[in-house]
């Protein structure tokens, strides 16, 4: 069998590790969204696939025996598109999602329901952690905005935007650190759980800093879902 894995996480790249020692022929797909990804074992393509209709073409020419999707929680065009074009074709599918983040007693979460929303529920000095897209959303901020991404957002800025480009992990000591020597007042990030970037949250606790969290997107009905890397790679072998 073929298995189309795709991907962008350190889930989907621990995956495609996994399935090329069972023997298994993996296609990675990146949306090349980052300028320099981590790369998995295997096989690789970058770039997009034309939306729904473009995926389903591909599997057919590439006659992929299933798929993965193993994006980011909040890739959520790709994630419709996966499912979409998966039922077009008759390729199972299965969506590779890690747990999002819980609370932990010390905590402050005030949950929005979107970026834009989040924007609306911040003042302050904001340390804005929730990557280069939708940053937009922020641009009309007032006050000083520390703005963190891999690469440079596209999108405006706030006119207040200090803008740090570092890729996690993140140590908790460094990023208390960053959050005491630039006086934030209040934490931003999506719901995108794992350990990479959980620092912050610890960080934040610790400095008693309040933190809005955005919810992750619905996902598509009646797609199966598993949470870890293992999980996933029995589902493989079962198919």
């Amino acid at each position: 069998m073929t298995v189309l894995v795709l991907g962008g996480t350190g889930e989907a790249r621990a995956l495609a590790a996994a399935l090329t020692a069972d023997g298994v022929p993996v296609t990675s797909s990146l949306a090349g969204r980052v300028a320099e990804p981590v790369l998995p074992v295997g096989d690789v393509r970058v770039g997009g696939f034309g939306g729904a209709d473009g995926l389903a073409a591909f599997l057919r020419e590439a006659g992929t025996s299933a798929v993965v999707d193993a994006t980011h929680p909040f890739a959520a065009t790709i994630t419709a598109n996966a499912a979409a074009a998966c039922a077009e074709v008759d390729v199972p599918l299965l969506r590779l999602q890690r747990p999002g983040w819980s609370a932990q007693p010390g905590d402050d979460w005030r949950w929005a329901a979107s970026l834009a929303e989040a924007a609306t529920m911040v003042h302050g000095t904001v340390f804005l952690t929730t990557g280069r897209q939708g940053v937009g959303a922020f641009a009309a901020l007032p006050g000083r905005v520390l703005v963190r991404s891999v690469d440079p957002p596209t999108e405006p800025l706030p006119a207040g935007a200090t803008l740090l480009l570092a890729r996690g992990p993140f140590s908790v000591t460094d990023e208390v650190a960053l959050m005491t020597g630039h006086g934030v007042d209040v934490v931003v990030t999506k719901d995108s759980g794992g350990h990479m970037t959980e620092a912050k949250l610890t960080a934040a606790r610790q400095l008693g800093i309040p933190v809005v969290l955005v919810r992750r997107p619905a996902l598509p009905a009646g797609v199966a879902v598993v949470h870890t890397v293992a999980a996933a790679r029995e589902w493989v072998a079962s198919r």
